[in-house]
C-alpha cells in the first residue's frame, strides 16, 4: 500500500510538472521557495538518461523507484521538509529515516505549497 501510495504520488507530481511549457518560468513563479525549486529539480532530474531505471531495475517488475533513484531525492527533500521548520531529528522520529517516507512527506508539502501558491493567485 506504501508503494502505491509513493508511486502515484510521485507519478502525479511528475505529470503536473511535465506539463509546464515554460520549465524556467514554472521554478521561477512568486511564491516558489528556493528549497521548492530545488525539490522540484530532483523530480525532474529523474528524467534525465543517466537516472532513469536501468534494464535491471524495470526487470524487478517494481512500481516503485530504486534505492538509487530515491537517493537522489533525499536531500531536497529533507531540505524542503527543514524549511517548514522541522527538525533533523524530527524528520528522522517521524519517518525512523525511511528514505520513502521522506520523499512522500516532502512531496506532500510541495503540492500543499503549490496549491497555497495557486489559491493565492486566485483571490488576486
Amino acid at each position: 500500500m506504501k508503494k502505491s501510495i509513493t508511486y502515484t504520488l510521485i507519478l502525479m507530481f511528475l505529470t503536473l510538472m511535465s506539463c509546464a511549457t515554460d520549465n524556467a518560468t514554472v521554478l521561477n513563479e512568486p511564491g516558489r521557495t528556493v528549497e521548492m525549486q530545488n525539490f522540484e529539480k530532483a523530480m525532474k532530474s529523474l528524467r534525465d538518461p543517466q537516472n532513469r531505471a536501468t534494464a535491471e531495475e524495470k526487470r524487478s517488475g517494481s512500481a516503485e523507484l530504486s534505492e538509487r533513484r530515491k537517493q537522489l531525492l533525499v536531500p531536497a527533500s529533507l531540505d524542503l521538509i527543514k524549511s517548514t521548520g522541522v527538525s533533523e531529528d524530527e524528520i528522522k522520529k517521524q519517518t525512523n529515516s525511511d528514505i520513502t517516507a521522506i520523499i512522500v512527506w516532502a512531496l506532500k508539502i510541495n503540492l500543499k505549497k503549490n496549491d497555497e501558491i495557486r489559491n493565492s493567485r486566485k483571490l488576486n
